[in-house]
């Protein structure tokens, strides 16, 4: 849960890099309440808890995907490959389960081999 909150805290950072925990610990835990607001919205039927919640991640999941281009050496503005059919999804499958650069890059050090300090 740690992942989920940090990438939270860091809703607006668009600068450094994340990990593929962090990345994807954020993406399944939005995936898990969006299918939870499904089942409420459907119940109450009201359709709106969804798109509440997706408007209210939207910047968070934008700034947690940047950062994870950046671990694996890409620039932020591959993140609109996703905008082509069905390829561009893939691929950013693809560049998201992509092992980062172990070393330091042009985005910053390796969030791997850095100590978190709490």
């Amino acid at each position: 849960m740690d992942w989920y909150l940090d990438a939270l805290k860091k809703y607006a950072v668009f600068t450094g890099r994340a990990r593929r925990a962090e990345y994807w610990t954020f993406s399944l835990v939005n995936l898990l309440i969006m299918l939870a607001l499904f089942v409420i919205d459907r119940a109450v039927g009201f359709d709106y808890l969804r798109s509440l919640f997706a408007l209210a991640i939207l910047l968070p999941s934008l700034a947690v995907s940047v950062r994870r281009l950046h671990d694996t050496g890409r620039s932020g503005w591959w993140l609109l490959i996703g905008l082509i059919p069905v390829i561009g999804s893939f691929a950013m499958l693809i560049f998201t389960a992509t092992e980062g650069e172990p070393g330091d890059n042009t985005y910053g050090v390796s969030p791997k081999y850095v100590p978190k300090h709490r």
